[in-house]
């Protein structure tokens, strides 16, 4: 069966230079490549990928207008 969402991510709003953490839970284990637009995000200072399990997380730090 393919990999779907159970749950979605949601919109969040966070005041600039904050962090903020992404979620998204899958109906099973599967990679997860996160995009801003057609550039994949890779692991940085600024960003920060977990995968425990079935849910995805995407944390961001130092908030940018850019990163809307």
């Amino acid at each position: 069966l393919p990999v779907l969402f159970k749950e979605e991510l949601k919109n969040e709003e966070v005041q600039e230079g904050a962090s903020v953490t992404l979620h998204c839970e899958l109906t099973k284990a599967a990679p997860v490549l996160w995009k801003t637009g057609s550039k994949v995000l890779k692991a940085s200072d600024k960003y920060q990928m977990r995968q425990p399990g079935t849910t995805a997380e995407l944390v961001i730090r130092d908030l940018e207008v850019k990163d809307a």
